[in-house]
């Protein structure tokens, strides 16, 4: 069974899933970053690959991009790193990019190379579910890959239900029409919009993203989905660590997150 649809089945609320960009701060601190999140209890991990033009991204996320690329971080690696950490971490791993740097790799070879090595599921903002249904759906089927697609508070009741039937794992709440990291804190207007999806009881599994920075805002959003998403405020986290550092501080910050 796919470690995603093992989570989700295993676990219902309180769900904490904790992006962090490949290559950042240090080339080869993603392995180190995996082991240390799984080792402090996160239940699904979510490995931004960087790109240098990413759409939804934030500056926060976006910096750390630009610094893995300088770092020399390239999907081959990646997938190498992974292939590593894999050997000693069951922890669900979902990638995080967009649809050009899987076209430039090769599409089926794309698939089947995180099949290989381990990774659990994709989050690919700019795939169209129209090109994913016609073009990938199956592919995604056959190696038991993960997708998971986006609903914002723009999004329409059509559009979510079908999302709904084609995510595999979870759907990608976003909670802001913001980019990532922009917002602080819940609003009015955001809960109403979390209750709004909550009443159109979907059969997918949710967790909400953008602008969760803290331990009171992921228990409010754990409240009207199955957990949360929080990047930014962990990449801030990485940002001057020593690499030797790195595994106490994401520790601490784990606990914090759980309060």
């Amino acid at each position: 069974m796919n470690r995603i649809t093992r989570l989700f089945a295993e676990k219902q609320t309180n769900i904490l899933n904790v992006y962090f960009t490949a290559g950042y701060p240090y080339l080869n601190s993603t392995g180190t970053i995996i082991a240390a999140l799984d080792k402090a209890g996160v239940d699904l991990v979510e490995v931004g690959m960087p790109y240098s033009d990413p759409l939804a991204d934030g500056p926060t996320i976006q910096e750390s991009g630009q610094v893995a690329l300088k770092n020399g971080m390239q999907l081959s690696l990646l997938f190498d790193q992974i292939a590593e950490v894999r050997k000693t971490v069951e922890v669900p791993l979902v990638l995080m990019g967009y649809f050009n740097q899987v076209m430039q790799f090769g599409e089926r070879k794309f698939l089947e190379k995180c099949k290989e090595v381990g990774v659990d599921g994709l989050i690919l903002p700019d795939l169209p579910i129209y090109e994913y249904e016609h073009f990938y759906k199956d592919w995604f089927e056959d190696l038991d890959l993960g997708i998971s697609f986006l609903i914002s508070p723009q999004s329409g009741t059509e559009r979510i239900r079908k999302i709904d039937e084609l995510t595999r794992g979870f759907i990608y709440m976003v909670a802001d029409a913001a980019v990532t990291g922009a917002t602080g804190g819940i609003t009015e207007i955001q809960l109403a919009y979390f209750q709004r999806i909550r009443g159109m009881d979907l059969k997918q599994p949710r967790l909400i993203g953008f602008g969760i920075t803290d331990s009171a805002a992921f228990q409010t959003v754990s409240a009207y989905a199955s957990g949360g998403i929080i990047g930014s405020a962990f990449i801030r986290l990485l940002g001057g660590l020593s690499e030797a550092a790195l595994p106490e501080a994401i520790d601490h910050w784990v606990k914090s997150i759980r309060g």
